[in-house]
């Protein structure tokens, strides 16, 4: 063959290719055909019979269907896909016709042989349902994962082939990625996108032995030029080859995936069955601890039997001493009620006078509040801050039975009222002061705006202001508010307050 021959072929694609084969008989196209994608064929083939023999005799019999059938798939934009579905139809008569007979030890074998070869710690679980998996998933997404991972192609190489943009070709291969993992998901084999991916493009194609290739042109395209009937005399073939070529042509596909779906579900089951081995054995040593357990406890209880019939001797005894604490306490039990009677009469005896007394006192509040009523120019709104407390206290110090005690009440009861209101008055004032840079007010009814509480103006009239002008123009002791005039001018006292303090002062003491 010239370089310029080799130059085209190696640049032409699949489809051209397979014209120039089915057209022209080209043994060039078919020998570039053979070698982009018998490495492919050969590892579907492994997976699938886990025979290296067997892969060489379906690889055989996949090109040599491809050969036959060559005309009828010029129009596949992926031939990989066919390719594949071939391996797996031929693969499954094998399966059928020659593994029925040595299943267990031919599975147990390829086991090991390939996790003696992993690259990888997750293959050896990937690749026994690797192929079925691909089988289950529609010819577009087959086609897209065998172009992406199986061949390598690129994403804008995977688009030209479907026509399409590199975006819509990525999504492609993304969703048949998911798919995948779906798929594995259901057979208990959990593997994210990104490790499948690098599992399957790092494992998924092997060399193929080396001749096979050579083997394969040379044997198929011999047959193609010859007619039908004398095509298995030019190819060294194994009984095994022969029996694949027929079917091959027959394309017993519906029965063949059946056989290796069944293979694969078996192959499943074991695996199931190993994973499940751990677990059960974990079961049965638990199970075996609680035998154990039942056991301790047994021993146990037998023996706190044992100790309660050594303890039955000592029954009789044991209700004596009951019987006794039981009259104890019926005699302990009506010792407390007693004493609980001579309390109770006690209490009663200090609680009479004391209700006496409460019920003297309230009556003359009552009266005081009636006399106050009838002479309201004792009164002073300061008398609101008052409690019945402050009542109780006022008629206990002064029992109010004349007019002078009367008057004494209501002077406690006044002097009260202004020392619970003095805090009030003297925080508005520090903070008029403080407000307006140290002045004083010209008016007590300047202070109303700075109460926390609102106060009636009628409190605010019956005081006066001793100073005005700057505070520190003033002695540091100097008064500032003072009461106006005492309501009772013999017993009362005025309330005076500054800044910081507050007095009560008897008139005398307030003249000098």
């Amino acid at each position: 063959m010239s370089p310029v021959t080799v130059l085209r072929v190696n640049r032409s694609t699949d489809q051209q290719l397979l014209d120039d084969y089915a057209e022209r008989r080209s043994e060039e196209a078919f020998a570039e055909l053979v070698q982009r994608h018998v490495d492919f064929v050969y590892s579907a083939a492994l997976r699938m019979v886990r025979d290296a023999h067997l892969a060489e005799d379906v690889t055989q019999a996949v090109f040599a269907a491809l050969a036959r059938e060559a005309h009828r798939l010029k129009d596949r934009s992926v031939l990989s896909g066919w390719l594949h579905r071939t391996a797996q139809n031929l693969a499954a008569n094998v399966v059928r016709t020659d593994v029925r007979r040595r299943a267990r030890e031919q599975e147990a074998a390829a086991m090991d042989q390939l996790l003696a070869t992993a690259a990888d710690p997750g293959w050896e679980h990937i690749a026994p349902h690797l192929d079925d998996a691909l089988g289950q998933l529609n010819e577009a997404e087959r086609d897209a994962v065998l172009l992406r991972y199986f061949e390598h192609k690129t994403a804008r190489e995977i688009a030209q082939t479907f026509g399409t943009s590199e975006e819509a070709a990525q999504k492609r291969v993304n969703r048949a990625v998911e798919r995948l993992r779906d798929l594995f998901s259901k057979r208990g084999i959990t593997v994210g996108a990104s490790g499948l991916t690098v599992v399957i493009s790092a494992n998924a194609v092997q060399a193929a032995p080396v001749g096979l290739a050579a083997t394969i042109s040379t044997g198929t395209t011999l047959a193609a030029t010859t007619v039908t009937t004398t095509a298995t005399k030019t190819i060294a073939m194994t009984t095994i080859q022969k029996t694949l070529i027929a079917a091959a042509f027959t394309v017993a596909a519906g029965i063949g995936i059946q056989e290796a779906r069944q293979a694969s579900q078996l192959q499943r089951q074991v695996y199931a069955l190993e994973q499940q081995q751990g677990p059960l054995n974990e079961q049965i040593r638990q199970l075996q601890q609680q035998h154990d357990d039942a056991i301790s406890r047994l021993k146990a209880a037998q023996h706190e039997n044992e100790q309660l019939r050594r303890n039955t001797s000592e029954l009789p005894q044991l209700r004596g001493e009951v019987a006794q604490l039981r009259d104890e306490l019926a005699r302990l039990r009506g010792d407390a009620r007693e004493l609980a009677q001579m309390k109770a009469a006690d209490l009663q005896k200090k609680i009479d006078p004391a209700e006496s007394e409460t019920k003297s006192l309230l009556a003359r509040v009552n009266q005081l509040k009636r006399q106050l009523e009838q002479t309201p120019d004792r009164k002073i709104p300061e008398l609101q801050f008052v409690t019945d407390r402050d009542w109780l206290v006022a008629v206990t110090k002064n029992p109010a039975e004349t007019d002078a005690d009367a008057r004494k009440a209501l002077v406690t009861l006044r002097n009260r009222g202004k020392l619970v209101f003095a805090p009030a008055l003297r925080g508005a004032l520090q903070g008029f002061i403080n407000t307006n840079n140290g002045l004083l007010p010209t008016d007590v009814l300047q202070l109303q705006p700075y109460f926390q509480s609102p106060v009636d103006s009628a409190i605010l009239q019956r005081y006066q202001l001793l100073h005005t002008g700057k505070l520190e123009d003033l002695p540091p002791d100097a008064w500032l508010i003072v009461e106006k005039a005492p309501v009772d001018t013999e017993y009362d006292s005025r309330l005076r307050v500054n800044n910081t303090s507050i007095s009560m002062v008897g008139i005398d003491d307030y003249l000098k």
